[in-house]
């Protein structure tokens, strides 16, 4: 049995995923009550924050804690691709002293070093690339107000960024149809577009207009992300006609929903109206981070105890011989 870590949604088994949404859900149920289960007492987890956070931080930290378990902060001063030891080394490190490692940063290419050489489970919290545990949570959060992820549309508008990413990749799990409205020049990755297309459920438009027109679910996000601060002005140019405000919204089906991952640049890629307003399911979104992650750890941690033990052993003999 090897590792499972979650580097992307890329390969995972849609039952995999729709169990986690069931013991998202009977955690919930129990959570602050004697009865809670602690799967993780005695379990620590390593959080690698080289940007800022607010919902991933809180998430995994509370959730690791009302599963029993402790978490301790790292930063770039101990791991870092260009930092003080190679990241195979920190990788050996971390897996002889934790049990989960939660990294958010900028490389997704350090995510994926660590994964290589961990014999813990290594989870994505935010890279450039991707951002996967924002949409199983998003996922989740549909799935528990009844949609069908087999047959809702989709519509994204905006920027061609991580979080679109992710979105793709779902679109390979699920049936979903994912209309995408990205201006020239800020497409997402082309690969990873292409392998979504190739399911049959995307389709990319220049026009929000488009995009919106009959989708159970508009999402958006920040047209400028952590890191491009200097470009803001120009964005702000750029995507001038991609702000959801409500005559976009009107366009949608009278049961959509809004959805954004936050933080929020409210009144450029969205009005305080919409946000704010009754179709807004973003306060619910971020709850659902907690509840969603705390089944991923409990699912994740468990399964690498197993094997750590042999091969920690198999790598002291080596050393002693």
């Amino acid at each position: 049995m090897s590792t499972r870590h979650l580097i992307d949604l890329q390969g995972l088994d849609r039952s995999w995923v729709l169990e986690r949404f069931a013991q998202a859900d009977a955690l919930r149920a129990v959570r602050g009550r004697p009865e809670a289960p602690r799967p993780l007492a005695g379990r620590t987890a390593a959080m690698v924050f080289h940007k800022p956070s607010l919902r991933t931080r809180l998430s995994f930290t509370v959730g690791m804690h009302e599963l029993g378990g402790d978490a301790i902060d790292l930063g770039a001063v101990e791991v870092s691709e260009n930092g003080r030891e190679s990241l195979k080394d920190v990788a050996h490190v971390l897996s002889g002293m934790v049990d989960l490692v939660v990294v958010r940063t900028f490389q997704h290419s350090l995510v994926a070093t660590l994964a290589e050489h961990a014999t813990v489970p290594i989870v994505n919290a935010l890279t450039d690339f991707s951002h996967p545990c924002q949409i199983l949570s998003d996922l989740y959060t549909l799935w528990r107000r009844g949609r069908d992820l087999d047959a809702l549309t989709l519509a994204w508008v905006g920027d061609g960024n991580n979080v679109l990413h992710s979105w793709l990749e779902a679109s390979m799990i699920f049936g979903l149809q994912l209309q995408v409205a990205v201006p020239d020049g800020f497409e997402p990755d082309a690969g990873l577009f292409l392998a979504a297309e190739k399911h049959g459920h995307l389709r990319r438009t220049r026009n929000p207009h488009e995009a919106v027109r009959g989708a159970d679910v508009v999402y958006t996000d920040t047209w400028t992300s952590m890191g491009q601060e200097q470009d803001a002005e120009w964005r702000r140019v750029a995507f001038a006609g991609y702000q959801v405000n409500d005559e976009l919204m009107s366009l949608a089906r009278p049961d959509a929903v809004f959805m954004h991952c936050l933080p929020a640049h409210r009144g450029e890629e969205v009005t305080d109206a919409v946000i704010d307003g009754a179709r807004s399911i973003v306060v619910e979104q971020a709850e659902n981070r907690l509840h969603l992650q705390k089944a991923l750890m409990a699912a994740l941690v468990p399964a690498t105890r197993l094997e750590r033990a042999p091969r920690a052993r198999a790598r002291t003999e080596a050393l002693a011989r």
